[in-house]
């Protein structure tokens, strides 16, 4: 598809046409202000009595540094990720017209999304040991198909897909790929944001809430070629990232070194594989490449439950069309996996 069809052409005409909420101070082009009466904010100072910057530009600038992008490549979402999954179909997807595909299992938002906005979504099993069907997902594809979700390492199942079988539906797909990289600090494979540039018709999305740590602050990111990226500015609410949240991030950018815990995430991660696969009451540990583990067991059940009573929760994945049977163990502290093995080997 590269160099074949213009992204653009697949966006929604009425949100080409948008003329989008604009501030006085997005029309302020310089000069000295030292007295900011334009927005109808509380004059008195409390240190949230102004409204913050709409374009995140400060932000921008440290994540661009961060993730080796430009910073007219980047969107920031003040709901994590999931912002940006609706703005995927509220830019492309007509209402009750068009379709997105997605694997499954997969992340649920994807189909939540597509529901809250009227968007057929349709859902192409994983392979044998949760590999990535490229043919079938192709093959899934119609004239209105304007999304394909790729959640890789993919959640709930952990695994993440090769980089060229991913570009190969990137390259065939006719609409926008989304790669969904929550979990891409854990695994073994590059992200593909470097080669965001030869793919106009891809969009990747990373978020800070897994391995940096600030799932509380609900901030995620979708990278795009710049004309992609400038939509998402269009269609977004004017303040979608508050202020005290953007300068937090930004001060833990530029003092946080996550890799001390990666490292030791993924070590637990294969301690922890070790232990509960020795196990009589665990059937398999799948492969993971994220944070966590789908492990297969005799009751989930009833090992849920027991857990619980233990004081410790895990997600119960048992009903989860391709999981039958299956609890997913997030990858805790060396205290915390040490607990679920034991409780695990006495249930």
């Amino acid at each position: 598809m590269t160099g074949k069809i213009n992204p653009l052409d697949l966006v929604r005409p009425n949100i080409l046409a948008l003329e989008p909420y604009s501030t006085a101070r997005d029309e302020f082009k310089g000069g000295d202000i030292s007295v900011w009466l334009d927005a109808n904010e509380s004059p008195y100072p409390s240190g949230l009595n102004r409204y913050p910057d709409p374009h995140q530009k400060k932000l921008k600038h440290a994540i661009a540094a961060l993730k080796g992008v430009r910073e007219e490549q980047i969107f920031i979402g003040g709901a994590g990720s999931d912002e940006a999954i609706d703005l995927v179909y509220r830019i492309f997807c007509r209402p009750g017209i068009d379709n997105a595909i997605s694997i499954s299992p997969t992340y649920g938002v994807y189909e939540v999304s597509a529901d809250i906005n009227d968007i057929a979504l349709r859902k192409v099993e994983l392979g044998e040991d949760y590999s990535l069907p490229v043919d079938a997902l192709l093959e899934a594809t119609n004239g209105n198909s304007k999304v394909l979700w790729i959640c890789s390492p993919n959640n709930p199942t952990g695994n993440a897909f090769a980089p060229e079988e991913i570009l190969r539906l990137v390259d065939s797909f006719p609409g926008m790929v989304v790669v969904d990289e929550a979990y891409i600090d854990f695994s073994p494979y590059p992200s593909l944001l470097n080669v965001l540039d030869k793919h106009p018709n891809l969009i990747v999305m990373q978020t800070f809430s897994k391995a940096w740590g600030m799932a509380s602050l609900r901030m995620g990111m979708a990278f795009a070629s710049p004309g992609i990226a400038e939509l998402f500015a269009r269609v977004k609410y004017p303040y979608n990232v508050n202020g005290p949240t953007q300068e937090e991030l930004l001060r833990r950018i530029c003092e946080t070194d996550i890799k001390g815990n990666v490292d030791e995430i993924i070590s637990e991660r294969s301690r922890l594989a070790s232990a509960l696969e020795s196990m009589p009451k665990v059937r398999k540990v799948h492969h993971s490449d994220a944070n966590f583990l789908l492990v297969e067991v005799e009751d989930a059940d009833g090992m849920y439950d027991y857990l619980i009573s233990h004081g410790v929760i895990v997600r119960n994945r048992n009903r989860v069309k391709g999981c039958r049977g299956c609890l997913r163990f997030t990858v805790g502290t060396p205290e915390e996996n040490d607990r679920v093995i034991s409780l695990v080997e006495k249930f």
